[in-house]
């Protein structure tokens, strides 16, 4: 098997549940190509193909080897290797670093796609120089990646950065009961601060039903209960991340996912989650990332930037 840590050319993979996307970066992190194609959904075999027939072609394409780095809606378990905690649930229980390596007959490394988020933005994005970075994905889900001095923290038990697994803290502040949380706890930060809960967090407080956008856009446009709902939402991801800061105490926080394209959060969330940290000033800085959507599969292909 060849290993190709010294490739000049970086292969990053999204494998997502509606697509997988394929970026080829050379050392300085320009893009020399793109794919995407749609997931095969329910179907592991056809998926580890899918991602085998992207590399060769883009391989063909560019005339060159390279190395190879797979974000996943997962994590690898210490176990055995297999994938657990996917939402893609036909990837659980399935050896896919072993399956990938023997396909393409070369080391392929794999990590979470918020740790991949994390690593892009911590490498050449928001966060470039930081030492100590969280990345946080706010979409129609909630995860988040750490990664110190360029390498990404995985942890003993690969769950590190897991913080929408976790309960938000002083529930006694909220009016409503804690929602239960598709990992079967009740109450999980991401129950509050996922773009579906934020649309329901209106609807229940009396608003139209509409998406997390669509309030965002409507509160700009001055609706004030549009207004009222961000409010709650920003109270609630200032705690959540004061907890983050209080633990890990990063030098950025750099925010991606869908909400991370509300301009109001970065002013407002560092003003509220003060009195929430355990510090006279706090340092840490709120960040809109640089690579937006293409943050996960850059992050995947810079897997290989460290040995």
């Amino acid at each position: 098997m060849m290993t190709t840590g010294d490739a000049a050319l970086r292969l990053g993979i999204d494998l997502g549940g509606s697509k997988i996307e394929l970026v080829a970066l050379d050392d300085c992190g320009r893009v020399l190509l793109r794919r995407r194609r749609p997931t095969p959904g329910g179907s592991y075999r056809e998926t580890v193909a899918a991602i085998g027939g992207l590399v060769a072609a883009a391989e063909q394409d560019l005339g060159q080897r390279g190395s190879v780095g797979v974000g996943i809606p997962g994590a690898e378990s210490t176990v055995d290797g297999t994938v657990k905690n996917a939402n893609s649930t036909w990837l659980i229980g399935q050896a896919l670093r072993d399956d990938l390596q023997a396909l393409l007959q070369r080391e392929v490394r794999l990590a979470n796609d918020a740790n991949c988020f994390a690593l892009s933005e911590a490498t050449d994005g928001a966060a470039e120089g930081a030492e100590t970075v969280f990345g946080v994905i706010l979409g129609t889900g909630v995860g988040g990646g750490i990664v110190v001095r360029g390498r990404v923290l995985a942890g003993a038990n690969r769950v590190a950065g897991e913080w929408g697994h976790n309960p938000l803290p002083l529930p006694d502040e909220e009016s409503l009961p804690p929602a239960p949380c598709y990992c079967g706890r009740c109450g999980c930060v991401e129950t509050w601060l996922s773009g579906p809960a934020l649309a329901a967090d209106h609807l229940r407080h009396g608003g139209e039903a509409l998406t997390a956008p669509q309030i965002a856009s409507h509160a700009s446009d001055g609706d004030a209960a549009c207004q009222a709902t961000l409010r709650r939402y920003e109270r609630r991801l200032a705690k959540a991340l004061a907890v983050v800061v209080n633990i890990l105490d990063p030098d950025a926080i750099v925010l991606g996912g869908g909400l991370s394209n509300i301009d109001r959060l970065y002013q407002s969330v560092p003003q509220l989650w003060q009195r929430h940290i355990f510090s006279d000033v706090v340092q840490t800085r709120l960040l809109r990332n640089r690579h937006g959507d293409s943050s996960g599969v850059r992050g995947a292909a810079w897997l290989w930037n460290v040995d």
